[in-house]
């Protein structure tokens, strides 16, 4: 049975590309319980970074590429192209929430 103190827990939750899984290692109920409390709280915040985002209706260059995900290069090329229409006030760079949208809904 393997057995993980907590200080082997925080270090593998820290280095997670170093922790290796082997096959004979065995899942309790409570490492099952304590992964969906973790599933769930990531779940939640989550949905509330999204809730706050979709709230407003103008989104600056780093919500944008949070939201997406995406690199400063390639949010260049989604306005360079065309793909991503943009507001340009004082310097600062706006996105309307709903052309974000629309622009992942006919990618998909």
């Amino acid at each position: 049975m393997l057995v993980m103190n907590i200080h082997a827990v925080k270090w593998a939750e820290c280095n997670p590309e170093k922790v290796i899984l082997l096959r004979n290692q065995l899942v309790t109920l409570g490492d099952l319980q304590d992964f969906r409390i973790q599933i769930l709280k990531d779940f939640k915040e989550l949905m509330s970074q999204s809730a706050t985002i979709s709230n407003k209706p103008w989104l600056k260059s780093c919500e944008v590429k949070k939201l997406l995900n995406i690199s400063p290069g390639t949010l260049q090329t989604l306005r360079s192209n065309g793909t991503l229409r943009y507001n340009k006030v004082g310097g600062i760079i706006y996105y309307h929430y709903q052309d974000i949208q629309t622009m992942m809904a006919n990618s998909g």
